[in-house]
């Protein structure tokens, strides 16, 4: 019994302290979830996506990003790709699927001191180029591969 008070204490006292936090204007929502870029994640296209994502449509093809992703995918609804980026001062990595109804999939914002890798799972419509695009120091970057959506891995 004296376990489960101890819990409840705990559990008080934290969503005490959070409410305070956002009262006081220290925590706000966007502080919290992370920002949205809704022009963005809403675009139809890979161009508004990245327009509205970068202010660009122009990213250098380069060979320092890996692209790691499955040729055949047998479920569109997770598909695991991991992207690693070898430039200098990578400060955000973006991935794109051209044959999604909303394209852009994920934006990851890296701070100065972390590695420029990330590993994810998306979801695909159907067979598509899965685009990488890495900003490092102030520049556009893009790396891609095409992943044919199957179901149940017999073509498609």
């Amino acid at each position: 019994m004296d376990h489960q008070r101890r819990i409840l204490l705990k559990s008080t006292l934290a969503a005490s302290a959070t409410t305070m936090a956002i009262s006081a204007g220290l925590l706000t929502p966007k502080a919290v979830w992370g920002a949205w870029n809704e022009a963005a994640f809403n675009a139809k296209d890979v161009n508004a996506a990245m327009t509205s994502a970068f202010g660009s449509t122009e990213a250098t093809a380069s060979d320092k990003i890996k692209l790691k992703a499955p040729d055949v995918a047998e479920n569109g609804a997770s598909v695991t790709i991991t992207v690693d980026s070898e430039l200098d001062k990578t400060q955000a990595i973006s991935i794109l699927v051209q044959n999604n109804a909303q394209p852009l999939t994920a934006t990851f914002n890296l701070g100065a001191t972390t590695e420029g890798s990330i590993t994810t799972n998306i979801k695909m419509g159907k067979s598509s180029d899965v685009i990488a695009v890495v900003k490092a120091d102030g520049k556009l970057y893009s790396t891609k591969q095409q992943v044919k959506v199957t179901i149940g891995g017999c073509g498609g």
